[in-house]
């Protein structure tokens, strides 16, 4: 096997492949990448066995094959190559050379024997979106899932596909987003699959905002194919079965609290600057046009602010981790959002249109 290409193209391709391998592993071949040279391009593969990543780059290539290389290694030795062009060949007993104007690195390879195959999608039912609406909607999702592996369950996002929608949920059972988008997929297509928290991760840092992905479905397993980039992701599945979130939901109020999102953002990041481990709370107060947040912490200090805001409900008091106000508002796009809140003990519910939905459970003051 021989190819000749730029380190530039070569980062790229290791960089958008390396997260998948899990630094931990007991299996040698696993800290590997597969290296895979064809006519005219070059597949880079990482995999832990839950996440694979697939990287396709444009290469000379000299003469086709196939090797495996020390992850680490071969990024740390190609990062610290001068710009320009690079030379890679396989020669006896796995010996990889790589080569460019004034130095020569040798690393010894493995042979692809036990690498794991990654599964085939081939006539799969799929469905096909733009790339920036699914970024979109795993931003506005992806922070309320589960971070407790006791709860296995909702250590990922339910991706819920009807023919005529796709809808993304995630919960931690103290809040829950959920956003859908209306999308065409085949009428017999409807799924409810469990996305993993790593796999969604690597999704946000691959899709961009350009082009299509298409997403594929297998028996336990999931393709998100991005055209020069392929993420390949094990489902979550065992014990158990995702909440009925439609019940959590509360309905739709009248007496709304229109807000602009990024004071409001502001004045709740400003409140958090004085919370603790012990006192995760901050008071919310609500009386005709304005809001008030605000939060003491005894020896420490106490944070006071009143944002002018559009209500006609009664005056009411509630509080709420500032976190999990913080995490929605940074991702929601709206200039002026409804804030929906009926009590102390009520969940409150942030609601745009019927494409969004989040519920946080309030802390007592």
């Amino acid at each position: 096997m021989k190819f000749d290409t730029t380190k530039e193209i070569l980062i790229k391709g290791i960089q958008e492949v390396q997260n998948a391998i899990n630094p931990k592993t007991t299996l040698p071949i696993l800290s590997n990448i597969l290296i895979e040279a064809g006519k005219e391009s070059l597949s880079l593969t990482a995999t832990d066995l839950d996440i694979g990543i697939v990287s396709i780059i444009p290469v000379k290539t000299g003469s086709e094959g196939v090797i495996t290389v020390p992850a680490k290694k071969f990024f740390d030795i190609i990062k610290e190559l001068p710009d320009g062009e690079v030379s890679i060949s396989v020669k006896k007993n796995n010996l990889v050379h790589i080569e460019c104007t004034s130095c020569l690195f040798k690393i010894m390879g493995l042979p692809k024997d036990e690498f794991p195959q990654l599964p085939d999608f081939k006539d799969r039912d799929s469905i096909t979106m733009q790339r920036a609406k699914l970024k979109k909607m795993l931003l506005m999702t992806s922070f309320a899932i589960s971070r407790d592996e006791t709860r296995y369950i909702l250590t990922g996002a339910l991706f819920s596909i009807k023919p005529t929608y796709i809808r993304i949920v995630a919960t931690d059972g103290r809040r829950l987003a959920m956003v859908e988008e209306k999308n065409q997929s085949p009428k017999t297509h409807e799924k409810k699959v469990i996305i993993p928290a790593k796999t969604i991760t690597e999704l946000l840092k691959l899709l961009g905002d350009e082009g299509e992905v298409k997403i594929c479905f297998g028996n336990n397993q999931a393709l998100f194919d991005m055209g020069s980039t392929k993420v390949v992701s094990r489902l979550i599945e065992g014990e158990g079965e995702f909440p009925s979130y439609e019940q959590v939901i509360p309905k739709e109020v009248k007496d709304k609290i229109m807000i602009a999102r990024a004071k409001f953002l502001s004045a709740t990041k400003r409140a958090a600057l004085f919370t603790n481990p012990d006192s995760l709370v901050v008071k919310v107060e609500l009386a005709k046009d304005r809001m008030v947040l605000s939060k003491n912490a005894p020896y420490m200090g106490e944070a006071h602010e009143e944002i002018v805001v559009d209500y006609k409900g009664k005056d009411l008091a509630v509080g709420f981790n500032p976190d999990y106000l913080i995490d929605a508002l940074k991702n929601i796009s709206d200039e002026i959002i409804p804030f929906e809140v009926v009590d102390a003990d009520k969940p409150g519910v942030i609601r745009i249109g019927s494409e969004y939905v989040y519920v946080v459970l309030p802390m007592q003051i």
